[in-house]
């Protein structure tokens, strides 16, 4: 990777941050469907970003915290009985509102990057196109559970659905969803290409998954180096995330 060595990531926020009206986290989120890479890409991202001085949270959903954790093993692993679509959708949620309340929400507010592999696009596709049960129900789901954070960023590893289906086989072992059949996966595919372009506010940013892993690797810090200097300009901003139970309160 020393090619990319020219190119530095801009240097973390000075000591001044210290003061809480001047620390600003950063909320970056990693999608795709399941073989596209997230976990390998997000691995060496927060390699990366740690190297240079930032403080990172890395994390994924469903899980992240202890009670969402449980809430992964009960709706993906098996013989844990039969789970319907509705059921599956908003153990998803729970799970989702206990990672932003317990452990996104605290470290946005701390000024630490938080890297995050799958969240409320993966809703969107899986159990909103997926299962049917329509990508504003679910999303409107998502906002409410969270109180409304939303990423910073969002980007899509985009690799061919035959790339994806190679990786899966070659890993092997497998959870209850990504069990499902060829049809099911082409939905989800779609629903997370279509997601990412029909974007009304410019968060998302498709990102080219094929090559070696040292060639997504670039273009993703491509992507996440504007982030990075941005968030340094705005730090003296107010904080984007706020603690909901103080809405209202004027």
């Amino acid at each position: 990777m020393d090619t990319l060595s020219y190119t530095p990531l801009p240097a973390p926020e000075t000591p001044d941050s210290a003061n809480p009206a001047n620390r600003r986290g950063l909320f970056i989120v990693v999608e795709g469907g399941d073989g596209a890479g997230k976990t390998t890409q997000l691995t060496l991202l927060d390699e990366t970003l740690r190297a240079r001085g930032y403080r990172v949270v890395t994390t994924r959903e469903p899980g992240g915290t202890e009670i969402g954790e449980k809430l992964r093993a009960l709706v993906l692993e098996a013989g844990q009985g039969a789970i319907d679509d509705r059921t599956e959708a908003l153990i998803f949620a729970a799970s989702r509102a206990a990672h932003a309340a317990q452990l996104i929400r605290p470290a946005l507010a701390e000024g630490a990057i938080v890297l995050c592999d799958r969240y409320i696009d993966s809703s969107a596709a899986y159990q909103g196109v997926g299962r049917g049960l329509g990508v504003n129900t679910i999303v409107d789901l998502s906002r409410w559970a969270t109180a409304d954070l939303v990423p910073d960023a969002t980007l899509l590893l985009s690799v061919p659905l035959r790339s994806e289906q190679e990786r899966m086989t070659e890993r092997g072992t497998v959870d209850r969803i990504e069990a499902e059949g060829a049809e099911f996966k082409a939905r989800i595919h779609s629903a997370f290409e279509r997601i990412a372009r029909e974007d009304s506010n410019g968060s998302h940013c498709i990102v080219d998954g094929v090559g070696t892993i040292e060639e997504v690797h670039a273009r993703v810090l491509e992507v996440v180096k504007p982030l990075l200097s941005q968030r340094i300009l705005d730090r003296s901003a107010a904080p984007r995330v706020t603690d909901p139970k103080a809405e209202g309160d004027a």
